[in-house]
């Protein structure tokens, strides 16, 4: 990716690459099931998917496109004041480590300063289970700057025990 610079319908990293945030919830609920339904190893159960779809298209939301196409979003739960959530994020496969993610992650930072948000937190399977992709998933996490907090090991059943990590905003 080239440089990124800043312009009014948001981030850009090269000539083709942007990220803006989406306003209509048809859109966005289309564009979270593009993505999810190629990350069949993140979100393999079909009705999680389409919940998180669902619900991701009332929220809060930035994806970012190569060209017109989407090739990754976040969606961003506020709890209070100060906390919010990334609820769901998801980057085609073929755009993985490419600097989405990260790009993606500084919209919602920036976004949340703007809200005087104080702590982001994300929710994700703990590294107690040996899933190999949410172990790339909790890498990802760290290199932004997340930490782990806690497990709870119940929250999602016994079979997908949950790793709480969060950072501070400002």
């Amino acid at each position: 990716m080239s440089q990124i610079k800043s312009g009014y319908k948001g981030v850009f990293a090269g000539e083709r690459m942007y990220v803006a945030q989406v306003e209509a919830q048809d859109r966005k609920g289309w564009i979270s099931r593009q993505i999810l339904d190629d990350l069949g190893e993140w979100f393999g159960i079909p009705e999680a998917a389409e919940s998180y779809a669902r619900r991701s298209s009332e929220l809060p939301f930035w994806a970012a496109f190569d060209g017109g196409k989407p090739v990754g979003f976040v969606a961003v739960l506020k709890y209070f004041d100060q906390a919010a959530e990334i609820y769901v994020m998801g980057i085609l496969k073929a755009y993985h480590r490419k600097g989405i993610g990260r790009l993606l992650v500084g919209e919602v930072e920036k976004w949340c300063a703007d809200q005087d948000i104080s702590y982001l937190q994300v929710k994700t399977l703990s590294a107690s289970h040996p899933d190999t992709h949410y172990e790339k998933t909790r890498a990802f996490y760290r290199s932004v700057g997340f930490v782990e907090i806690e497990e709870f090991p119940n929250l999602w059943g016994t079979a997908n025990p949950c790793l709480l990590m969060i950072k501070a905003i400002r």
